[in-house]
């Protein structure tokens, strides 16, 4: 898919480069603010990865942490931390954009927040826009796939997850997991080819 895409950066960046540039130490669970800390970035940039408007991001996130809090002492420790927190933003995003449906909204594409992630130190004002137009072209293409598609890419090739690690944040086994990514992979490069043939070049 990253071949396909000729360039379009998968990887986009969080609201905190440096913390992006790994993935956090799992801290002890019992300690609220140091799971909140280490896993905020990762929560709020994939609520936006899954449609969640800049507007609300914010709300889903703390909704996500609100559980998280009350929830603590359940976490039993036989998946991943990380996975556990991502399997209720899962539900949390859902309900957000079912809410947001039904009120007739729809969800905004990546604007602000795009931009933001994918400025570069040291790159020009026409290389951040040239940046900027891809991401939200990738979004606008990731957007036309089923929520469960859209979900398996974002944690492959934006999160860099592992197939192990996308099958316990999805409660699901290895196996499917790679089926269903490879579905994913197809449909986005029919997204993609369709766009391409309506649209042209890349921008």
């Amino acid at each position: 898919m990253k071949a396909l895409l000729g360039g379009l950066p998968l990887r986009l960046r969080s609201r905190n480069d440096a913390a992006d540039a790994a993935v956090a130490p799992e801290p002890a669970v019992g300690a609220f603010d140091q799971v909140y800390h280490a896993h905020f970035d990762f929560v709020w940039r994939s609520a936006r990865r899954l449609g969640i408007p800049e507007a609300s991001a914010d709300d889903v996130v703390q909704d996500v942490f609100l559980i998280v809090q009350r929830r603590m002492a359940d976490f039993d420790g036989r998946t991943a931390l990380r996975a556990w927190i991502f399997g209720i933003l899962l539900r949390v995003a859902r309900d957000h954009r079912r809410s947001f449906r039904r009120k007739a909204g729809r969800c905004t594409p990546l604007d602000q927040a795009s931009r933001a992630e994918v400025a570069g130190k040291g790159a020009t004002p026409s290389e951040l826009a040239e940046r900027a137009e891809r991401v939200r072209l990738l979004e606008l293409l990731l957007a036309q796939l089923s929520d469960d598609k859209r979900t398996l890419l974002i944690l492959s090739e934006l999160e860099q997850c592992t197939l192990r690690e996308i099958a316990e944040m999805l409660g699901s086994n290895t196996n499917t997991v790679y089926s269903r990514l490879r579905a994913a992979k197809r449909d986005f490069e029919k997204v993609y080819r369709r766009w391409l043939a309506e649209n042209g070049d890349v921008p």
